[in-house]
């Protein structure tokens, strides 16, 4: 089983002070209408961090207010690309001078691993949004060749006041795969980070106004799903909502959005991704990936690789090394720069994932290693692998969203692609083979909106990112994101006495 680290002695000195709890609205941070705050918790201990403001329906209103104002009469759609790029780098160059304070927020409300943070997900961010603000000035449409007397062209036109609903898994990450593409476009925003991680958003508005990002251009309104999330999803000045989350509240989004005023809406839903390993794939090479697959961000992360396919020929090789090499992916406080995996994000999401591990027991399933908490206080689990798992498994065909593997095995290619396919989800995929016409048939023939082929999390700023059934639709990533935060419109004007259409 993994073991447990007892954390670095210096770990504490790192803790971040608590800046920003109030809502941000209209370039101001503000107590909720209602005055009423929830409390976020510390998942390494379970202890409360900060009481944060609680936002409802009423501060949901004034922050779409404000966006709709600084769409409307404001100086954010109307600016050039260029000048929008400017301000989104500025905005890029203060994240990376608070990369430790915001690392540190990421982990005391997440329990992410403030060692990946620091070199992973914040200078990510940073990055993305430079992406997009060198995006911001190439945005531009087309001259039809029209077939009759007329000249036609189209354009790109921000979309309006786009809410945003980002997960807790990743909350900067996701905060800016979401606002990234729609500042560059020239939208407004609402944002209505998780209430599981609410603290680094609200630091990302301190700085987008440092650096110069109008007021009411990006608001954000923290509180919980059933309150503040179904107020934006049904408001009826809000142009989109972009999603990222479970399948079955992205059903609820997209109910809100037909029954108020017809919103368009993209969603990043969940997953069950498989990676199918071959014959002639390098065994350690293929553990080691598919157990960075599924323990990653402590298996919180939806296009984690929890099937595991093994054909037969190394079946029993992979499967003994799989064990030995579970055992050094180390449990322990994110701030040890020695733990790989750190805590569950929540005590409901600790006791969901138990319960998965307590449901493989039932049907049959053989614990490998791990399917234990860890430790006396926080939401620490071992990793976990189950063998001998049947397709029709309830741990085979949920998303679990934690650290558990269930590992199969498989003879043939088309055994390995329908099993693949089974599934509800069609988030992402993994191939470990030596064979390029194994990796194109397969890889063609997976329905997934994302293929790695001899690697894991194979994300790039440019690599568009979404799912296939009900992993949902529309892309994160790429210039894709940056078109759906935009309208085409097409422009059409007569031609008279022209030598040529």
């Amino acid at each position: 089983m993994a073991s447990q680290s007892n954390g670095s002695s210096d770990c504490f000195n790192k803790l971040p002070e608590i800046k920003f709890t109030k809502l941000f609205i209209n370039g101001e941070f503000v107590d909720s209408v209602s005055g009423k705050t929830f409390e976020t918790i510390d998942p390494r201990t379970g202890e409360v961090t900060a009481s944060v403001a609680e936002g409802e329906k009423e501060d949901i209103d004034k922050a779409v207010k404000a966006a709709r104002h600084a769409f409307e009469e404001g100086p954010w759609p109307r600016m050039s690309g260029y000048a929008r790029g400017r301000i989104m780098m500025k905005f890029a160059d203060l994240i990376e001078e608070n990369i430790e304070e915001l690392a540190a927020l990421d982990t005391i409300d997440a329990g992410k691993l403030f060692g990946w943070g620091k070199v992973i997900d914040i200078p990510s961010a940073a990055k993305l949004l430079r992406y997009y603000a060198g995006a911001a000035d190439k945005i531009h449409g087309e001259v039809l060749k029209m077939s009759r007397e007329l000249h036609g062209y189209t354009l790109r036109e921000p979309i309006g006041v786009v809410g945003h609903i980002i997960p807790w898994n990743f909350p900067t990450s996701m905060f800016f795969m979401k606002v990234s593409p729609a500042l560059a476009a020239g939208c407004t925003m609402v944002v209505k980070p998780a209430e599981q991680t609410p603290l680094s958003a609200l630091y990302y508005c301190h700085l987008a106004k440092k650096a110069g990002i109008p007021d009411g251009v990006i608001n954000v309104v923290t509180g919980f799903g059933r309150t503040a999330g179904a107020a934006l999803t049904s408001h009826m000045d809000v142009d989109k909502i972009s999603f990222t989350g479970s399948t079955e509240v992205g059903r609820l989004v997209m109910q809100a959005a037909a029954t108020s005023n017809l919103k368009q809406v993209s969603l990043e839903l969940g997953g069950k991704s498989p990676i199918l390993i071959f014959d002639d794939a390098d065994v350690d090479t293929a553990v080691d990936l598919a157990l960075f697959g599924v323990l990653y961000n402590k298996g919180e992360i939806c296009v984690a690789s929890s099937r595991v396919y093994v054909q037969e020929g190394i079946y029993g090789k992979f499967v003994k090394k799989l064990e030995e090499k579970a055992k050094e992916w180390t449990v322990g406080d994110p701030f040890d720069p020695t733990s790989r995996v750190g805590p569950q994000i929540d005590k409901q999401q600790f006791n969901k994932i138990l319960s998965y591990i307590e449901h493989g027991k039932r049907e049959g399933a053989t614990l490998l290693t791990g399917g234990k908490p860890l430790g006396r206080k926080g939401y620490f689990l071992q990793p976990t692998v189950f063998t001998d798992v049947k397709e029709d498994m309830l741990i085979a065909r949920d998303e679990i969203f934690g650290p558990v593997m269930s590992l199969m095995k498989f003879k043939t290619i088309d055994e390995a692609i329908k099993c693949a396919n089974n599934t509800r989800y069609g988030l992402a995929a993994g191939i470990v083979t030596k064979n390029i016409d194994v990796a194109n048939t397969v890889s063609r023939s997976i329905r997934a909106g994302i293929i790695w082929i001899n690697c894991y999390f194979g994300f790039d700023n440019d690599c568009p990112y979404g799912g296939y059934k009900m992993s949902g639709f529309e892309r994160d990533l790429g210039l894709e994101a940056l078109h759906k935060y935009l309208h085409v419109k097409s422009v059409v004007t007569p031609l008279h006495n022209s030598p040529w259409l």
